[in-house]
């Protein structure tokens, strides 16, 4: 080996030690944008500048006085609060974004149903008035591909679901396409901070497990952050929140109105 290629050889060899040692930064979702609503100095006033469990208890206090409709009445209000913007005679379908005629909901294939974003299983709500009615949860939805969600928890990866261009599932969980995927985190947090086990109802909670099963847990809660920060508050999603506080409820998703919130209490 000549002078030249040893002193070459000298450099590189140095030059491979010092990137050993480096550290790359790890890459992460950057935090959403704190907001300013109309609603900070009424209806959110108790929660604005705090943060973590003194956050989330205080929004549990003010989105809990909330009116409660009917499983049946659900049919009703979803073709006001998913109605698509560019036809009114139709819903815009979660998981597809299909827009479909109000008429066709029900049970038979080509037909939309009640899609429980979170699950009724987990936690064993059921279709009572309360968590099994909730408007801020519950989406119109393809009855085949809502049938292939099924309970499944919520993460990354999997097979490309039939009439959901966008989606994928696996054995125990889902993920939706890019366009709903905020809208699916922002409505499994708000049930996570609406129902804390203080009433007739279990005390729901995001986890890391696409296991659940019957628990009353969601996951996968680090994808869930993840999914808010990608895909921040659409106006479609901006709507159905004031509908559902105008027009049925009388209460807000304060993960639609303030999407830094989560990164905040979780």
């Amino acid at each position: 080996m000549s002078v030249a290629q040893i002193g070459r050889w000298k450099v590189w060899a140095a030059l491979s030690a010092a990137l050993v040692g480096l550290t790359l930064p790890t890459l992460a979702a950057t935090p959403a944008s704190a907001t300013t609503t109309a609603y900070d100095s009424t209806y959110y006033k108790n929660a604005v500048g705090k943060t973590g469990t003194s956050l989330k208890s205080s929004l549990h206090t003010i989105i809990s006085s909330q009116s409660k409709i009917s499983y049946d009445a659900v049919w009703n209000a979803l073709k006001v609060t998913d109605q698509d913007p560019n036809n009114t005679a139709n819903v815009i379908l979660l998981y597809s974004g299909t827009s479909r005629s109000k008429t066709l909901n029900g049970g038979a294939v080509g037909n939309w149903n009640r899609e429980h974003v979170w699950a009724q299983s987990h936690g064993d709500f059921g279709t009572a008035a309360g968590p099994g009615t909730d408007l801020h949860h519950l989406r119109a939805a393809d009855v085949q591909v809502n049938s292939i969600r099924g309970n499944k928890d919520f993460d990354n990866g999997g097979s490309a679901v039939s009439g959901a261009p966008g989606s994928y599932t696996d054995s125990n969980s889902f993920e939706p396409r890019d366009a709903d995927k905020g809208d699916v985190a922002r409505m499994i947090l708000y049930m996570a901070v609406r129902y804390e086990g203080d009433d007739a109802w279990a005390d729901l909670e995001p986890n890391e497990s696409t296991s659940n099963g019957s628990v009353p847990f969601m996951g996968r809660l680090s994808i869930l952050k993840q999914w808010n920060e990608q895909d921040p508050p659409s106006a479609f999603e901006e709507r159905r929140n004031d509908v559902i506080y105008t027009s049925y409820q009388g209460n807000r998703n304060p993960f639609v109105d303030h999407p830094e919130w989560v990164e905040a209490i979780w």
